[in-house]
């Protein structure tokens, strides 16, 4: 071995020793309170981490959970959240306790947990064209419902929606296409007859068409036995795709 590649290795060594007594430092993990006492932030190395740490239980809770993660998402100021094998590892072990349920079609730009900023294990989501009810999408939400005892069920509608403007348009429907439209039809019936043609026809027939889902809705006979016991809310909304808010229709 000549002087040259002495000295490297001898400088390789050096460092590689330098780099072994190196370590990362360890932070404590403080809690800083959110808005709403059902959740908290969680600082761990400067990296705020949304967390819901208590079950909710009233609709009027819920609903502020969804529109303060709203407001997060339409500023731009969403948090950051825990999706590591120990959050999904005790979602597995403890069972799932979401808070709302959210009937929302299935446009790509119209994703539930992002623009109400929740994290795993939040929402029970129902994505389906047009967010139209059929007795698949009400079986789902009783289950929610009944069973995990959620106490807000959201039907989330959006703005220019394609399976209403496909309703509102009319035209020949190839396949099962067509039980999507059948349901809309009628929403697209009653804005018509208010006299009303292009974009503000179609508009009207999304608030039309979101309204009538919360009313299928509410002839479960589950659904109704939770409403009387004030234990649950049926509630229609609107996303509005590049504002990025959600507005409540009734």
């Amino acid at each position: 071995m000549n002087r040259s590649s002495s000295y490297i290795c001898v400088t390789l060594l050096g460092l590689l020793i330098l780099l072994s007594g190196c370590h990362q430092s360890s932070y404590p993990t403080p809690a800083i309170p959110s808005a709403d006492k059902n959740s908290t932030v969680l600082e761990t190395s400067s990296v705020p981490v949304y967390q819901r740490m208590e079950k909710v239980t009233s609709p009027e809770a819920a609903m502020q959970l969804l529109l303060e993660g709203n407001q997060r998402f339409k500023a731009g100021k969403v948090l950051n959240k825990d999706i590591s094998i120990t959050r999904r590892t005790d979602l597995l072990r403890n069972g799932q306790h979401p808070f709302a349920v959210i009937v929302s079609c299935s446009d790509s730009r119209v994703p539930p947990e992002m623009l109400f900023d929740q994290a795993l294990g939040d929402l029970f989501v129902i994505r389906v064209a047009g967010n139209v009810i059929t007795p698949v999408e009400l079986g789902s939400v009783e289950y929610a419902v009944e069973h995990l005892k959620v106490p807000l069920v959201v039907v989330l509608g959006h703005e220019s929606c394609g399976a209403v403007t496909a309703a509102v348009e009319g035209g020949e429907t190839k396949g099962s296409i067509s039980a999507v439209i059948a349901k809309i039809t009628p929403s697209v019936i009653r804005a018509e007859s208010d006299g009303l043609s292009g974009n503000p026809l179609i508009e009207q027939c999304v608030n039309l068409n979101i309204q009538s889902s919360v009313q299928d809705l509410k002839k479960s006979s589950i659904l109704k036995e939770a409403l009387e016991k004030k234990q649950l809310q049926i509630i229609g909304s609107k996303y509005d795709l590049d504002e990025g808010g959600v507005s409540i229709l009734n």
